[in-house]
């Protein structure tokens, strides 16, 4: 699921024609790939996913996730038996994505590995939806891929020659700073 719709990026872009619309969403999952290649996360989710656990992921009574999770929709121990949403918490309590779920101190229910590997059913991304600033870099990265396909050389920056502007080789130096602050550095 690419982060921008053809129709943004075409807006984005000014176009109006239908010509490259499917050129535009190829680019569009190019640069979701990207986003996430350089983050080190998925910021969206539109259907639940299961993720197994071992021994591993547990500390104690915390199970730790190596990677986000927007909403969780059970949790099944490694012996089979469902674990209710009244024994555990997630981390952090109030704010997604979450990085961990642990058990509250009145639970009974301890983490079993030995049996089998924990089930965690959820939305395996950052949020449902990507939030709108990955959106709207989603869509400048794509724009900047759209118009590569004319740039005939390999430069470091921007360079006009005639009627036609060349672009760099490299992404904007301003999307690379705030993909930066969406960086995943750890947490489990």
């Amino acid at each position: 699921m690419a982060y921008a719709s053809t129709s943004e990026i075409k807006r984005y872009l000014g176009i109006t024609s239908t010509d490259d619309d499917a050129l535009l969403a190829t680019l569009a999952e190019s640069a979701t790939d990207i986003i996430d290649n350089l983050t080190g996360r998925t910021f969206a989710a539109s259907a639940d996913a299961t993720k197994y656990h071992t021994v591993d992921n547990v500390d104690g009574g915390t199970l730790w996730f190596d990677s986000d999770v927007a909403s969780i929709t059970s949790i099944t121990n490694g012996d089979g038996v469902a674990v209710a949403s009244t024994n555990w918490r997630t981390l952090p309590r109030n704010d997604t994505p979450y990085y961990a779920v642990e058990l509250k101190d009145d639970s009974t229910v301890t983490w079993d590995t030995d049996s089998g590997d924990i089930a965690v059913v959820g939305r395996w991304a950052y949020s449902t939806t990507p939030p709108p600033v990955i959106s709207q870099v989603c869509t400048r990265i794509t724009a900047y891929l759209y118009r590569q396909k004319d740039n005939m050389g390999e430069l470091d920056r921007a360079l006009i020659a005639g009627n036609t502007t060349l672009l760099p080789a490299e992404l904007p130096k301003d999307i690379i700073l705030l993909l930066a602050t969406y960086k995943r550095t750890g947490g489990g």
